[in-house]
């Protein structure tokens, strides 16, 4: 079971390539409109969605409870569908989200300003001048998601594995390339590590839905780490008996075998709703 993420600039092939590769792979394509499908099943408001996607929030929507609430959801969508494997996730933050899983391989896109010009030129029927906004509003959009959410650049090459120009080469041979550089990198080894550290990722999820939403208990930043079933609670609260029902609520999630807490009791704390 391995997993491949591929990040890229507007008109570099993303689509195209992950298409190739999926054919040769025989992997699901995990994309936009699936991951949104997931999220609003979880509850997640279509206009949150909008606000968010893959671009930097505003000032006053950078200290709304909305935002911890869409990386939630975007999050909990991500690893259902990595959780089933063999998959090609465009975007979406998931190089950065998956970074350190094991059997995850993440690819980068790029080419030049001069092609994606021609390109945008050709999508949009627009002359240079247009597609010239076009490409760097997207940009700007891109690398402000990246930089706010996971506080990594959007195309440093230390959060890749491989990085392709698509100015230069063909969407099948980078599908190619890809494929042959996933199979010398991921090991057996490293696909039955991915299966389990997903499936942790997964119920940490499930015990912070479970809190947040199912019980509606106001714990801000709220993040669960799972090992082997073994719970424990990060984040911030006013009062230890809101503690003591976020630890009684994580011991209600099934596969939960134990839950400790490491949240911390601010009497003063308040936050932006």
């Amino acid at each position: 079971m391995a997993i491949v993420t591929i990040s890229r600039e507007l008109a570099a092939l993303g689509d195209e390539t992950a298409h190739e590769l999926a054919d040769l792979l025989k992997y699901r394509v995990v994309n936009k409109k699936c991951l949104e499908d997931q999220m609003k099943n979880l509850g997640a408001a279509e206009g949150k969605i909008r606000k968010y996607d893959d671009r930097r929030p505003s000032f006053w929507a950078s200290l709304s409870q909305d935002r911890d609430d869409y990386i939630h959801f975007l999050k909990t969508a991500l690893f259902s569908e990595a959780g089933q494997g063999n998959c090609i996730v465009m975007g979406r933050g998931s190089a950065a989200i998956l970074k350190g899983v094991p059997g995850v391989f993440s690819v980068f896109l790029s080419a030049s300003m001069e092609i994606r010009l021609e390109r945008v030129k050709s999508y949009f029927h627009c002359d240079e001048r247009r597609a010239r906004q076009i490409i760097e509003q997207s940009d700007r959009d891109r690398e402000g998601f990246y930089q706010y959410f996971f506080e990594v650049e959007l195309r440093g090459p230390e959060n890749y594995h491989l990085t392709l120009n698509t100015g230069s080469l063909h969407p099948r041979l980078c599908a190619e390339l890809i494929k042959t550089a996933l199979e010398r990198t991921v090991t057996e080894e490293a696909e039955a590590a991915n299966a389990l550290c997903l499936k942790d990722l997964i119920l940490g999820q499930k015990v912070v839905h479970h809190i947040l939403f199912d019980k509606t208990i106001p714990i801000h930043f709220l993040d669960a780490s799972v090992q082997a079933g073994a719970v424990t609670l990060f984040g911030v609260v006013n009062s230890q008996s809101l503690v003591e029902a976020a630890i009684h609520s994580a011991g209600e999630v099934p596969a939960v075998s134990s839950v400790t807490s490491e949240i911390q009791v601010v009497h003063e704390y308040g936050l932006t709703p």
